[in-house]
């Protein structure tokens, strides 16, 4: 398992916003978008859409999905999972905690196997 790496408060990042952790950061080979969403929940997301090169940061955020902001591809924050076309792979998720205050990131550990 990853170490966890903290991203800051849960005051960091708006509800319906995003906070990219670069890969030099992360110790991945791809940035990661941590989402707050509207649910109240964090989510992390590879940053780049599976179909086209976009941030995922950049898009729009609806309950527990992110929409590009390219071609309008939908990724669910939960699973990673494309919803809808032009998109047709799953963005690779990562482990989010709150601790306390804290957003704790572990990247490289899927949602899956948390």
């Amino acid at each position: 398992m990853s170490e966890a790496i903290n991203i800051g408060t849960i005051d960091d990042i708006d509800e319906g916003e995003a906070r990219v952790i670069p890969a030099e950061e992360n110790g991945t080979d791809q940035d990661i978008a941590v989402f707050h969403a509207e649910d109240g929940n964090f989510y992390a997301l590879d940053d780049t859409c599976t179909h086209e090169t976009a941030s995922l940061a950049d898009g729009w955020i609806e309950g527990t999905e992110v929409e590009c902001p390219v071609h309008s591809a939908k990724f669910c924050l939960k699973s990673g999972t494309a919803l809808c076309m032009p998109a047709t792979i799953a963005a690779r998720t990562h482990k989010v905690e709150v601790s306390g205050q804290d957003v704790l990131l572990y990247p490289a550990v899927s949602v899956v196997d948390a």
